[in-house]
């Protein structure tokens, strides 16, 4: 009897921990729009990329199950506390903020991936991770930052740049639906790792 408690009170702690990120809610955040085109180059605006990409996104969870959320759908714009109010509305639910980056040094390169809480780091590993295993790009790695959205989300939050913008070679990828769906996919990937433990 006493073996069967134990190994029962093993089972519990191990449904605790690992039913600690057992979300069901995906809050996609399509940076900037409308007015705000974000990062630009020509007509190559981060508002489009981003919205794109986080559509695509959205269609990869589904898929896998998961309910999805955006914070807009098309080219209009939302203010930052705008999309707190969205975030704010779902408990069981994870936020992923879309964005591509921009410098004036056109040499710069590579994907990052920003988080602000512990568990959100957590997050950000595994979707950084998902990214960097469907794209060859430099890595920029995974970053401790202070961004409103990712600062003021009661839920597990990260924010993803997905590329530079000011960088020729990564605006010619970006521009291609191939690079923007292999962006999503891995996305994907990193939030089904996540939520496995993983």
């Amino acid at each position: 009897m006493k073996t069967i408690s134990a190994a029962l009170s093993l089972v519990l702690a191990f449904t605790a921990v690992a039913g600690a990120y057992d979300f069901r809610t995906v809050i996609i955040d399509p940076g900037h729009g409308g007015h705000d085109k974000g990062g630009q180059w020509g007509r190559v605006y981060e508002k489009h990329l981003a919205l794109d990409t986080s559509v695509r996104l959205e269609a990869h969870l589904k898929k896998m199950g998961y309910n999805t959320v955006l914070t807009r759908r098309s080219d209009y714009f939302v203010s930052l506390p705008g999309r707190m109010t969205v975030a704010s509305s779902y408990k069981n639910a994870i936020f992923i903020s879309i964005h591509y980056n921009y410098t004036w040094k056109q040499d710069v390169s590579g994907i990052e991936t920003f988080y602000n809480t512990s568990t959100s780091k957590k997050l950000a590993d595994a979707v950084h991770s998902g990214m960097m295993s469907r794209v060859k790009v430099n890595d920029r790695k995974v970053k401790y930052a202070r961004y409103y959205v990712i600062r003021n989300c009661s839920v597990p939050s990260i924010l993803v740049e997905g590329g530079f913008v000011s960088n020729s070679n990564e605006r010619s990828r970006m521009k291609t639906a191939w690079f923007r769906d292999a962006i999503a996919r891995g996305i994907a990937d990193g939030v089904q790792r996540f939520r496995r433990g993983g």
